[in-house]
């Protein structure tokens, strides 16, 4: 387990400023990030805001919270950590290594041939636990789901531009080859890929 920098809560761009700045970023510069910045952006996406009642930075149905986060980097793709696909522990605030290697280019090639994800150091994967949330809200829980993983890829839009950087959004992939790509659990459905770095 790899623990991350503690996250900002206060920073120097405000909320107006960040969303009348938000692009949808498909170019990206050969620079690193540092593990403080891909910290606060898996703070922002699904990161535990209050530990005493476990509540987390995005609204959850039934405070169920079915979404998990993992994260694709390069060789040199982020500052200080290994090539590799990491799940995201929020609890713990720490990475989790599941895969060596880079796997940026079988995601963008799953993504149908979106070669330009495969230039940004590190490529988000949000996914989710169905049942989590069915269980309780039947299929219902579904619509819920997709709610969530709304806000969670508005907030690390929003968080990548208040750090300087950009992020892209992809939806149109083949989930079979996405799951193998990153080595994802059979229950953890991928929903939205969104690669981060320095815009262009």
């Amino acid at each position: 387990m790899i623990s991350l920098p503690p996250p900002a809560i206060t920073g120097t761009m405000s909320l107006e400023e960040a969303i009348s700045r938000r692009r949808t970023v498909r170019a990206y510069r050969p620079l690193p990030l540092d593990l403080q910045q891909l910290s606060q952006l898996l703070w922002a996406t699904h990161g535990v805001i209050d530990p005493v009642e476990g509540r987390k930075a995005i609204p959850s149905a039934g405070a169920l919270y079915p979404l998990e986060v993992y994260v694709a980097t390069g060789k040199e793709g982020v500052k200080g950590l290994e090539a590799g696909v990491y799940h995201f522990l929020p609890e713990d605030h720490a990475l989790e290594m599941i895969l060596s290697g880079d796997r940026r280019r079988e995601v963008a090639e799953a993504s149908l041939w979106q070669m330009w994800m495969a230039e940004a150091p590190v490529t988000f994967a949000i996914a989710a636990d169905y049942a989590r949330t069915t269980a309780k809200y039947r299929e219902r829980g579904i619509r819920y789901v997709l709610m969530e993983v709304g806000h969670a890829a508005q907030n690390l839009f929003l968080q990548s531009v208040a750090l300087g950087l950009g992020a892209g959004i992809v939806g149109a992939f083949y989930d079979d080859q996405v799951t193998n790509a990153l080595g994802l659990p059979p229950e953890h459905e991928p929903l939205l890929l969104m690669p981060v770095g320095h815009p262009k």
